[in-house]
């Protein structure tokens, strides 16, 4: 999208077009476009797909690709990110917003504060000029993230050492305030003192006079603007008394309380950035986990090939000890792999023949040939960071409370000092006093605080819960799990393992029990069919030792048969018996009774002399992940209600909700009908979470107030969940609810305690019983303390990983 304006009364704009086949379809495009109320002309271009839109001056973007989706096309978007500098508390990044949406084609924008990135979503052919420009206009510098500018650290000053060199200066004018403490009275020269406070107000203080008029320029008001115009009223006032009175006796100046106030702000500054970069610890680890080099086997023999010329197909070599770089398939090797940092699973996974391997991943014993089955952006590991900087960009809906108090936040508090030199200028008649007040109420407030208290809890809770296998990618889903009340859980493949295993085997009368496996395994031995994977699954647990078959053949829609010693023997379904003339005889009711449960029964027959005859039955259920006892038992101790949805039987249904202790299930459900459940349960005001991990999930998935997805399901359930378990371990849903009350915890904790910094000291300071040199201490510290406490998520665990409660620290 581009866009031109030939005069103060028409706007030209450019919007990419997709899913336009033929010249109807441009006609449609052009005729939804010329339907909005200010387009004045409409043009679509199929070869280019390119709309050329003019209109009239306020006509919102959003309405016109709200119109071509409506036309059934979309309009091409791209998210383009940004690293914003001079930002210094939460009406800066107002502002920058602000600048951005006012960008023709921009549909979204969010500035987070915390790490100092601009996220916008526009349309195709936004480019980064165009935001920078816009960002520039308002005062602030913008990167591209990629391609931030390089600092060299070769012979630079630590970032430190403005606040040291201030805390020099600042160190003998606040002597003789510590003395007099103690009873010494000494008091240092007044042109000293001028000396000592001139470069730490003029010099390193320089960075707020800067930031205030750009905010100036702007038309609005930051943390900045406070500084310089409290720190400047103090020295001022300072420097006219000395001039006034050089030539008199002993009177107090108030050079100490600007540049203590400058000092304390810079170390209250570097404090609070240093905190702001641990909540990126998580995305930093993430990115650490990606080697550059990869041992690629070429002609049989092992090439270094950078990591990002690999494409799908080459085969990898990875050496015992190495980070796997691809996503992809053993093809020969066995090995145990850590899969910790990708989906917190805390013991090594076995990998052999077959099995897939995650990029970032940390090979163990074994040599591994690896195929690439995906590269780049592609990755697993790829996606979990960009999702997780989607999640950390974004902007809770209690967000959006904050910024509008932001916004008037620094005019309410110049107000505030204007009210405070008036009122003690009429009560005393000391304007010195007076003025000093006011200092101090400028110093106190403090709207950093306020714009850091959500989007670092955010990005605290976010990256360790992607450190511990789950993926929030949608920040109100974060923001509405804590609330949850009723849980609505998948059954096959989410509760359940999602393959038949072998429950149950029967022997018909006088037959052994341990012989009716050992023949059905011998026959499934020759058949890829998923009930032969379960049987040999269990031939393999006991140690069984199997006679080989011969001819070996498929019954089509009814079972398999082969030679045993010479002996027909056949495994099958009921109708198979049926054919064979066979009664099920005493096992007819264990039979009825498995299948009452949802199992699947197979019989196994020989022929013999006499005729067929049933040797024993065989049956086959989904079994229980054992992980699912604990984590049903677990959000039945946090007061939620369970819910089972499934496509199977009842009988089946019940049999797995009742081992469970699940409160309510819904079984021979449609993927429309568990979308129908869901809504009801709502409907009764709980608000609901669905987890799933099939396809036929995914509508109820959306339907939910939060979708939990596994990531051991498909890409499209994956997809429409706002939070992705990144291993089949259902434990992690309880502990996804944890961590986003943690988070929402921290975030209310922030918030009170910003609000109670302002809210107590600006009137302790408005009636004269705050020094301005406090006012500045607090102020400092207020910004600290609210990052500080939300850095405490690090330390959470959750019980998926540990076994057991950890407490908040």
């Amino acid at each position: 999208m581009s866009s031109t304006s030939n005069s103060d009364t028409a706007l030209e704009l450019r919007l990419g077009i997709g899913g336009m086949s033929c010249a109807s379809c441009v006609a449609r495009v052009e005729k939804a476009l010329l339907r909005v109320d200010g387009v004045t002309e409409s043009s679509v271009n199929l070869a280019t797909e390119e709309a050329l839109v003019k209109t009239a001056p306020g006509v919102r973007v959003e309405a016109l690709t709200e119109a071509v989706r409506e036309a059934g096309y979309r309009v091409a978007t791209q998210s383009i990110a940004l690293q914003i500098g001079g930002m210094s508390c939460a009406s800066c990044a107002g502002r920058v917003e602000k600048a951005l949406l006012k960008v023709p084609g921009v549909l979204n924008a969010s500035v987070n504060l915390a790490t100092e990135k601009a996220a916008v979503e526009a349309l195709s052919g936004v480019t980064f000029s165009l935001l920078a420009a816009a960002v520039a206009k308002a005062g602030y510098t913008a990167d591209p993230v990629a391609e931030q500018r390089a600092e060299t650290t070769r012979n630079r000053l630590p970032e430190w050492w403005p606040i040291a060199l201030s805390a020099l200066l600042t160190l003998p004018l606040m002597a003789p305030m510590l003395l007099g403490l103690v009873g010494v009275d000494w008091m240092l020269d007044g042109w000293v003192q001028l000396a000592l406070a001139t470069p730490v107000q003029f010099w390193l203080g320089w960075r707020f006079y800067s930031a205030a008029w750009k905010a100036v320029k702007a038309g609005a008001g930051n943390m900045d603007l406070l500084v310089a115009l409290g720190t400047s009223a103090a020295y001022g006032l300072s420097l006219y008394l000395l001039v006034q009175r050089g030539h008199e006796g002993a009177f107090h100046l108030y050079f100490e309380a600007s540049a203590a106030i400058i000092t304390l702000v810079l170390l209250g500054k570097w404090l609070e950035a240093r905190a702001k970069r641990q909540t990126a610890d998580a995305i930093r680890a993430l990115n650490a986990l990606r080697p550059s080099i990869a041992r690629v086997l070429v002609d049989g023999q092992e090439v270094m090939t950078p990591v990002e010329r690999l494409t799908v197909g080459d085969l990898v070599v990875v050496r015992p000890g190495e980070r796997i770089a691809v996503d992809g398939e053993v093809v020969d090797g066995q090995s145990h792999v850590d899969e910790a940092l990708i989906t917190g699973e805390s013991l090594p996974v076995a990998k052999n023949t077959g099995d897939k391997v995650t990029g970032g991943s940390i090979n163990g014993e074994g040599l591994l040939h690896v195929r690439t089955m995906a590269t780049g952006t592609e990755t697993t590991l790829a996606r979990i960071i960009r999702l997780v900087e989607s999640a950390q960009a974004a902007k809770a809906p209690i967000q959006r409370i904050v910024d509008r108090v932001s916004a008037v936040f620094v005019p309410a508090v110049l107000l505030i000092a204007v009210a405070t030199f008036v009122g003690w200028m009429m009560y005393s008649g000391n304007w010195e006093q007076a003025l000093i007040n006011a200092v101090a109420v400028l110093v106190i407030a403090c709207p950093c605080a306020l714009g850091l208290a959500t989007p670092t809890a955010i990005m605290a809770g976010t990256g360790v819960a992607a450190r511990r296998g789950i993926l929030i990618k949608d920040v109100e889903a974060l923001e509405l799990a804590h609330s949850v009340t009723a849980v609505a859980f998948d059954k096959t493949g989410t509760l359940t393992e999602g393959k038949p295993a072998l429950v149950a085997f029967e022997p018909a009368e006088g037959i052994a029990k341990e012989t009716v496996l050992q023949i059905a395994g011998a026959l499934q031995q020759t058949s890829d069919h998923p009930l032969a994977h379960a049987v040999m699954e269990k031939v393999r647990e006991l140690g069984m030792a199997l006679p080989a078959v011969s001819e070996a053949k498929v019954l089509p829609g009814r079972g398999l048969q082969a030679r045993l010693d010479g002996t027909l023997i056949l495994l099958g379904s009921a109708r198979l018996m049926q054919e064979q003339g066979v009664a099920p005889g005493k096992l007819a009711a264990v039979a009825a009774a498995l299948e009452s449960e949802g199992k699947t029964i197979s019989w196994l027959l020989r022929q013999s002399d006499s005729g067929p005859e049933l040797l024993g039955l065989l049956a086959f259920g989904d079994t229980i992940k054992p992980a699912s006892y604990q984590a049903v038992a677990r959000l039945r101790q946090l007061g939620i209600k369970t819910v089972m949805l499934t496509g199977d039987n009842q009988g089946s249904a019940r049999a797995v909700s009742a081992e469970l202790g699940i409160d309510e299930v819904r079984a021979e459900l449609l993927p429309a009908d568990k979308s129908n459940v869901i809504q009801a349960i709502r409907e009764q005001g709980y608000v609901v979470a669905m987890v799933g991990d099939g396809l036929n999930d995914a509508p109820s998935l959306v339907a939910a107030d939060v979708g939990l997805s596994m990531s051991t399901g498909t890409d499209v359930a994956m997809e429409a969940a706002g939070i992705t378990l990144m291993r089949g371990d259902p434990r992690l849903v309880a502990d996804a609810f944890d961590v986003s009350r943690r988070t929402y915890r921290k975030i209310k904790q922030g918030l009170f305690w910003a609000f109670a910094y302002n809210v107590s000291g600006i009137p302790l300071a408005a009636m004269g019983m705050l020094n301005p040199v406090v006012a500045g201490a607090a102020m400092a510290l207020s910004s600290v303390s609210v990052v500080a406490n939300a850095l405490l998520l690090r330390h959470w665990r959750g019980s998926a990983t540990t076994g057991v409660e950890r407490t908040e620290k």
